[in-house]
């Protein structure tokens, strides 16, 4: 798949007149091959239109919503990121934000399931490996591959979006707003990226692709599907706050059931997403005692919160999204580097 584009890679020589490896580019070459790969498949076509449907459809059916309510609007100032949180009041459907969470998961598992082990049943990871690359050239080409193509469909994605609600509403996004949008974008790239670390993970470590794909999409649909409800039963019998005997008790075990729902990716992700489209939102945990409940309770209504101060209540979030992709990358690393290769 690859080898042929890393035998054409430049190689020198070191100062004992030994062939070196092409240390800087190997991943270039490899990376370039997988994205070329990658555009031309029929996965990334499938994958695009599934995250645009999932996008465009809760838009579609609140449009009208937004567009009654932003007319009505003396200060506009958040009203185009309303079109990444609002719902149809018709329809049962979930905001953008919410399909995104769920669905963009799906780009990651489905551009790394079976970028080694496919590798290695098709028997040309022996052959990539023994042309003048590193062998972790293969590893950082296929994850930065997969991250860019990633990149491009979400992009995309968010463009058409932004089209969209600027044709629909009228309204022209300011410069906070486009800066706010672009984070998001950013730790949404963040957020598909953890998945397409995970995705390559399982495709070291599992032989076939067909079984790191199964496991890959069961994990999805747990975290995504039941993980809230399994996670929000375990919080409820941990810190049942409704059945408090007294308010302070309340407030204190509302704040503990909050931190266990946050032991999923996807609370995380969305509680991220939530306080970068709303600048009113001026907290993003809940008050652990009655002086923070006061203080919480006594700030101005309609107060917006600038974009370094919403920055600064989701950078943990931002962290642990990104230590969560690590992890999963540096274990894939770890593996790939210890496995055996046999012609």
């Amino acid at each position: 798949m690859t080898a042929d584009a890393a035998a054409n890679a430049p190689v020198t020589t070191d100062h004992t007149g030994e062939r070196a490896f092409p240390r800087t580019s190997g991943w270039a070459i490899v990376a370039r091959k997988e994205l070329a790969d990658h555009l031309h498949s029929a996965r990334i076509v499938v994958l695009f239109i599934i995250l645009g449907a999932a996008t465009l459809i809760p838009l579609y059916f609140a449009s009208d919503t937004i567009k009654s309510v932003a007319g009505q609007l003396t200060d506009t100032r958040g009203a185009f990121l309303a079109l990444f949180l609002a719902s149809s009041q018709d329809y049962p459907i979930p905001n953008v934000i919410t399909f995104v969470a769920i669905v963009a998961p799906l780009l990651g598992i489905g551009f790394a399931f079976d970028s080694i082990n496919g590798e290695r049943s098709d028997g040309t990871l022996p052959r990539l490996l023994s042309q003048p690359i590193y062998r972790d050239d293969v590893v950082n080409g296929k994850f930065v591959a997969g991250l860019a193509v990633i990149t491009v469909v979400l992009v995309a994605v968010v463009g058409i979006i932004a089209g969209f609600g600027i044709v629909r509403l009228g309204i022209v996004p300011g410069a906070d707003e486009v800066i706010r949008l672009l984070l998001w974008l950013a730790v949404t790239i963040l957020w598909v990226g953890l998945w397409l670390a995970f995705g390559l993970l399982l495709s070291v470590r599992i032989r076939r692709a067909a079984n790191a794909a199964l496991v890959g999409f069961g994990v999805w649909a747990l975290v995504a599907i039941f993980g809230q409800l399994i996670v929000g039963v375990v919080a409820s019998v941990i810190a049942p706050w409704a059945t408090a005997a007294t308010l302070e008790q309340a407030v204190a075990l509302k704040a503990l059931s909050d931190g266990i729902l946050r032991v999923l990716p996807l609370t995380i992700y969305q509680e991220a997403s939530t306080v970068l489209m709303r600048p009113d939102l001026t907290t993003v945990s809940t008050p652990a005692t009655i002086a923070q409940l006061g203080q919480l309770n006594a700030q101005v209504q309609g107060q917006f919160l600038s974009f370094d101060q919403s920055l600064l209540l989701i950078w943990p979030h931002v962290v642990a999204l990104f230590a969560l992709m690590a992890v999963c990358f540096a274990a894939a690393y770890i593996w790939f580097m210890r496995q055996e290769v046999r012609a």
